[in-house]
């Protein structure tokens, strides 16, 4: 019988250093000569090809629209940079290839900018055979970071802004739940 695979999750916001720790994590199995593949969503184009964290490690990614693209390959380690952007059909891909056997990790914002759960992050989260929630530091109060701020025009974001905005430093702060803000939240 076909040993089934694992999943890891590497969730947090902004700048809490969730590719900089899948980097890591997977040069662990190039070491030991594990096959690896990873794919990031097209939508992301920033560093074309490459998966890069912030202090500049980077591996080679396969850019893809559909998570039906993504797939093991001949790989025994499948990652799957910045989950939130593929959607809920990335669930079906996920448990194929545990199915697989596959070890598979996604990286993904667990909440989006207004403080609400990102996309498919909380299911994948919940799917988890081990999940690595990493915070930052509130770039406001220098206090743990554990919210995204989007900024346009150096002020907070509306609730109303679009959801998805690709980009990095020049959007988006990492904030606690204190220096947080979302203008027109609606009262709850």
């Amino acid at each position: 019988m076909a040993r089934a695979g694992r999943l890891h999750v590497i969730a947090g916001c902004m700048s809490s250093g969730k590719t900089g720790e899948l980097i890591r994590l997977l040069s662990r199995h190039a070491v030991t000569g594990d096959s690896i593949v990873i794919y990031k969503h097209a939508v992301d184009s920033r560093d074309g090809c490459m998966a890069r964290s912030r202090l500049g490690t980077e591996m080679e990614a396969r850019v893809v629209e559909d998570p039906a693209e993504i797939i093991a390959d001949g790989c025994r380690v499948v990652a799957v940079e910045e989950g939130q952007f593929f959607g809920d059909g990335l669930v079906p891909v996920v448990r194929r290839l545990l199915a697989e056997g596959a070890l598979v990790y996604v990286t993904g914002l667990n909440q989006d900018f207004r403080g609400e759960p990102f996309g498919v992050m909380p299911t994948l989260m919940a799917l988890a055979d081990e999940l690595t929630l990493l915070t930052a530091i509130c770039q406001t109060c220098h206090g743990v970071g554990t919210r995204t701020q989007r900024i346009i025009d150096g002020r907070p974001a509306l609730w109303d802004s679009p959801l998805i905005l690709v980009g990095g430093g020049d959007f988006y702060e990492a904030r606690c739940p204190d220096c947080h803000e979302v203008p027109g939240r609606p009262e709850a």
